[in-house]
This record gives structure tokens, C-alpha cells and sequence, in this order.
């Protein structure tokens, strides 16, 4: 099975050619062409494209979930679109993108869920279609056109880590949860060491870009120095990612504790008889349980 590409993109506008216009595709220039992007170069009339982004938001997710899928097919999980976990506070109004859990079902309690799964993908290169010939295009990759992609846009990576933080924060029952944001660009400069931060602090366990060749010519970054941001550039580095975070058996812990409180807990924690027993006291005791 193969990554996002190109043929992903092309398998998308002309599922989407079904049951949307053309005008919701595609922006339409001054002289009569139909292009994703507005090309750089491009020196006419410009409007907003929105309608796509529900489209293209639903058809990344579906295909993420049969990614996913293939790679869990033999480890007694499932792979839930749209998941509901009232108790860490994602409800139906804004749900999981996609979770791999123990049971497929739409209502999840936390200890069901083993990932989850935000998604941020969208149409990376640009791409013309010609109404007569019904046929498409590729016209350059995301450094021709003016839009910005997936893990580009810093308004999409905001949204991200805000709703990743917020569920972190919610309720303890989320602290063994690794989060994941899904994109198909690489991660903007701007945002490297903040991935790598989160990652550190364990809000977020990363920013994952599912893209392996994402430019025509030239190289994308690959990964940041403390794997905040990874680009996989197959299936099988997925599949190896996700096995260690099913194997890690992460638990996430934060406070704000002056240097004698934080003490007394080392010093309450060091009484247990190992290493293990000693990490549990200390998570309950930093959580206040």
C-alpha cells in the first residue's frame, strides 16, 4: 500500500466530479481556466475557494482510515471515523477525526482508545482540468501556487494543537491517549521547534507528514531534531511508528509545583519497592490522586 501522492489527488477531484460542480473544485481564472491553486504567477481576478475543504477533509480522513486499517488488520483493533469519547470531552460536536481503538463502535470510553488521530490534510500540488477532454493536469508542486497545504498553514496547525491540548487537559483518563497530528506537507519553519516542544512535554506525540515526495525537484525536511515532525517515506516506517507507540505504554504528567512539593513527592514516590510501582506513585501523586 502506498502513501499519499499524486494519484491520491488525481482519485479526488474525479470521485468529487460526482456529486460537486466544478466551480466547487476548482478555482476559474479571468481567461476560462479551471486550476486547485491560484498559480504565483497568476495576475487576475482572485476569489476565496472554501467548498472544497469539507470535501477534501473527508476524503483524506477515509483514506487514512483505510491506511490504518492495513496496517492493523491482524492486531485485534479497529479503526473508528468520527469517534465520540464524552469522558475526555470530545462529544459529537467535535469528534475524532479517527482513532484506532479495542472496539468499533462511535461512543469510545477512554480506556477503549489506543490513538487518536487528528487530521489535517489537503490537496498539495496544483492541478489544472480541462473541461473538454475531462482530463487533469498536474501544474507544479505547493512552492507554484499561493495556497498553503496540510502542515503549511499555521491557522490549521493552531486548530490542531488547540484541540490536542484541550483534550490533554480535560480529564486525567486522556493521559495514556499518544495524539497524533495527520498531514501531507512538511511542517512550516516557523512551527519546527514548537512540534518539538510538544512532543517533549507530551502533549502531543507528533506531527506526522504521510507524504513521502511532496516537492517535484529538491528535497523536504525529513524530521526535526527531537521527532516532533516526521516525513515516512513508506508504509512500513508507519507501521513501525505506530508499534512503538502501541509498546510504550505512555502516560502523560504535568504540574506546577514548588521545589519542597515536588520533593516530598520524590521522596513519597522513592519508598516503593521498584521501578515501576515508583513511576506509578509518582504519576498519582503529580496528578493530585
Amino acid at each position: 500500500m502506498e502513501l499519499w501522492n499524486k494519484e491520491q489527488e488525481k482519485q479526488f477531484f474525479y470521485n468529487s466530479k460526482n456529486f460537486a460542480s466544478i466551480n466547487q473544485l476548482f478555482n476559474e481564472t479571468e481567461d476560462g481556466r479551471y486550476v486547485a491553486y491560484w498559480p504565483r504567477n497568476y495576475k487576475g481576478k482572485k476569489t476565496t475557494l472554501q467548498s472544497r475543504n469539507s470535501l477534501i477533509g473527508k476524503y483524506s480522513e477515509k483514506w487514512v482510515s483505510d491506511v490504518l486499517n492495513h496496517l492493523i488488520k491482524d492486531k485485534n483493533l479497529f479503526v473508528v471515523q468520527q469517534a465520540q469519547i464524552p469522558a475526555i470531552g470530545i462529544s459529537h460536536n467535535s469528534p475524532a477525526d479517527v482513532v484506532i481503538a479495542s472496539k468499533n463502535e462511535k461512543v469510545l470510553r477512554p480506556e477503549d482508545v489506543k490513538i487518536i488521530f487528528e487530521v489535517k490534510m489537503s490537496i498539495v500540488w496544483n492541478w489544472e482540468y480541462d473541461v473538454s477532454t475531462d482530463r487533469l493536469f498536474e501544474i507544479g508542486d505547493y512552492r507554484s501556487h499561493r495556497g498553503k497545504p496540510s502542515f503549511t498553514r499555521s491557522d490549521s496547525i493552531l486548530k490542531a494543537i488547540g484541540k490536542c491540548v484541550d483534550i490533554r487537559v480535560s480529564n486525567v483518563l486522556a493521559s495514556k491517549i499518544p495524539l497524533i497530528v495527520l498531514g501531507n506537507a512538511p511542517l512550516s519553519n516557523g512551527f519546527c521547534k514548537k512540534a518539538d516542544y510538544l512532543k517533549n512535554a507530551g502533549i502531543i506525540q507528533g506531527f506526522w507528514s504521510l507524504n513521502p515526495f511532496p516537492l517535484n525537484h529538491g528535497n523536504s525536511r525529513k524530521i526535526t531534531p527531537k521527532k516532533g515532525f516526521i516525513r515516512f517515506d513508506d508504509v512500513d516506517e508507519l507501521d513501525m511508528n505506530l508499534n512503538d507507540l502501541f509498546s510504550e505504554n505512555l502516560n502523560f504528567f504535568s504540574g506546577m509545583k514548588n521545589p519542597a512539593q515536588l520533593g516530598k513527592i520524590i521522596e513519597m514516590a522513592n519508598n516503593e519497592n521498584n521501578y515501576h510501582n515508583k513511576g506509578l506513585k509518582f504519576l498519582k501523586l503529580i496528578n493530585g490522586s
